[in-house]
């Protein structure tokens, strides 16, 4: 399909294209969301397509639209809004069904994106448009950490309002102090205070969530999203900067669409752009962050220079550095101490067909964290190239297998059926299983087990067990120690060093795991701080912990039990 406007490429196709081609700088989760909607836009797709008679109609509305305000007061929208917004709006109101046309294909977007780009506006034109576009009756909120921030959506409504009275019918918009009113379709948009708004009993066509990394808990997002059960073509927004904390709603948000993005969910309703820069560090030189986090200074020049010489302040002052890393880079400043551990990217292309256990020598490592929560087991052996080769399981209760994967969005059933997963006991994880797996693992696999590496903490009794046949070794839980097994599983994998057969679950634990660095810059795992499970990652560093001691320095070890 090339839709056509003006005898142009439609805008949001256009930036697609040039995002994907290179000649638009945007990082990584932007570049995979715009190739999804590019196959869906030229006809790729047999499940979803462009409802054009849709698109049609936003053009038309959005052609006899005038700004409101700022250095294009006047002009059309059309002609107004940024390459990225019109992505949004496209891709978010128009990716339909191809059986059923009505029915849109996303119920959930995710905008992250540096200050000052326009988020504020293109919400306000989005509301715009759903008042003639959604059904009667509807109801749309938008909810914010505080009355301040609640009332910026609607204070950008009004004067686009104000300044198109002589396109709108008489009073076919009534605005008033707590919501503004359509009143041919009888739709109403409200705006929400977290702080002071009871937001349950709601049911919203569509709702907002603006400056979520502010929000104090997801309370907000879970009451719109309990609101919309019984909405045919619910929609919830997800929109925020970076705030100087990694433990805030939005960032969940944002960890859980990097996972659809990058493959390891198969969610399909969620559509994220996530202006986060793919370097993270040298903010003070690198001219590519502030192009991946600001698209719009990407098309005003007087945006992009403002934002140079905040860079510049941002060097010489201090005091000024936070807000400038945080709000227009996209990097958690506080946090610059904790980091991914390795890219996903690097981890899949380590994946093989296949690999021959048979006969050899491997080292086990296990994570028994507490009984409620998921164990894992690894194994690693060595083969002639130096490759590391890799095996892990994970164990949860089977009386939480639901309640674990709705909260984690996991499909842990999918993973049971791939073996990949054990599921035993009932509301805690039985150890005796756990137990049993890693004296059967010699026979399952026709391996040797050289010795067995645990952490103390949830795992002595198993040890005292399998010290009884095997080598035990307690890994001390400490940077000292965990740092050189760490860095060599680092190591190995972007160095394509590393190998494993298809594991989902493995990936999505290297994708969750977060490091920390203690003052010696020793770099470890850290479980409190990472985005979710990280078990099959650490039990699989305790298992290389004992293969370099044992292959690489050729220390042996000592023997604990």
């Amino acid at each position: 399909m090339k839709m056509r406007m003006m005898n142009k490429i439609h805008p949001a196709a256009e930036y697609a294209e040039g995002v994907i081609s290179g000649r638009i700088k945007a990082p990584k989760y932007v570049i995979l969301q715009c190739a999804d909607f590019l196959r869906i836009w030229k006809g790729k797709s047999n499940k979803y397509c462009i409802n054009e008679k849709l698109l049609d109609k936003i053009y038309k509305i959005s052609k006899i639209l005038k700004m409101a305000k700022g250095p294009k007061v006047g002009k059309s929208i059309y002609k107004s809004l940024a390459g990225y917004q019109w992505l949004l709006i496209t891709a978010v109101l128009c990716t339909v069904h191809r059986e059923d046309k009505q029915r849109r294909r996303y119920q959930k977007v995710v905008l992250e994106i540096g200050r000052k780009n326009g988020k504020t506006f293109v919400v306000a034109v989005l509301f715009i448009l759903l008042f003639y576009l959604e059904p009667s009756y509807s109801r749309f909120f938008s909810v914010a950490p505080d009355g301040q921030l609640a009332r910026e959506i609607k204070e950008a409504i009004e004067p686009l309002i104000n300044t198109n009275i002589d396109v709108f019918e008489d009073g076919e918009f009534k605005v008033l102090r707590d919501y503004i009113l359509h009143k041919p379709t009888k739709s109403k948009y409200t705006p929400l205070n977290y702080s002071t708004n009871r937001l349950d009993g709601k049911e919203p066509s569509v709702f907002i969530a603006d400056e979520v990394g502010a929000l104090p808990s997801a309370y907000p997002i879970e009451a719109m999203r309990s609101g919309q059960l019984l909405v045919l073509n619910k929609l919830g927004f997800i929109i925020s900067t970076k705030y100087p904390t990694t433990q805030n709603p939005f960032e969940d948000e944002v960890a859980y669409s990097k996972k659809i993005l990058d493959g390891l969910s198969d969610d399909e309703k969620v559509f994220s752009l996530l202006y986060e820069p793919d370097d993270t560090k040298n903010w003070a030189t690198n001219d590519d962050i502030i192009a991946h986090v600001n698209p719009l200074a990407l098309e005003i020049p007087e945006v992009w220079d403002d934002l140079i010489d905040k860079r510049r302040e941002a060097i010489e002052i201090e005091s000024k550095r936070e807000n400038f890393i945080t709000k227009h880079c996209n990097i958690i400043y506080q946090g610059i101490g904790t980091e991914s551990y390795v890219s996903v990217d690097d981890v899949k292309k380590c994946k093989v067909r296949k690999i021959d256990w048979t006969g050899r020598n491997v080292y086990v490592g296990v994570d028994l964290s507490i009984s409620n929560d998921n164990c894992s087991v690894s194994m690693a052996a060595a083969d002639d190239d130096n490759n590391i080769l890799a095996e892990s399981i994970a164990f949860i209760p089977e009386g939480r297998i639901d309640e674990k994967s709705k909260f984690e969005k996991v499909d842990y059933r999918e993973f049971i059926r791939a073996m990949k997963c054990i599921a035993c006991g009932d509301m805690t994880v039985d150890y005796k299983v756990i137990e049993d797996f890693v004296f059967a693992i010699e026979e399952k696999y026709g391996v040797n087990v050289v010795g067995i590496a645990y952490d103390r903490y949830n795992a002595l009794s198993s040890a005292q067990k399998w010290g009884q046949k095997y080598t035990v070794v307690e890994v001390r839980q400490h940077s000292d120690t965990l740092h050189p097994p760490t860095k060599l599983l680092y190591e190995q994998i972007v160095n394509g060093k590393f190998q494993y057969i298809e594991n989902r679950l493995l990936e999505i634990n290297f994708e969750n795991a977060r490091c920390t660095y203690d003052t010696n810059m020793n770099r470890y795992v850290n479980k409190k701080k990472s985005n979710g499970k990280v078990d099959m990652v650490v039990s699989l560093i305790n298992a290389i912990y004992l293969l370099q001691q044992d292959i690489i320095f050729d220390d042996g070890f000592v023997v604990q039990c």
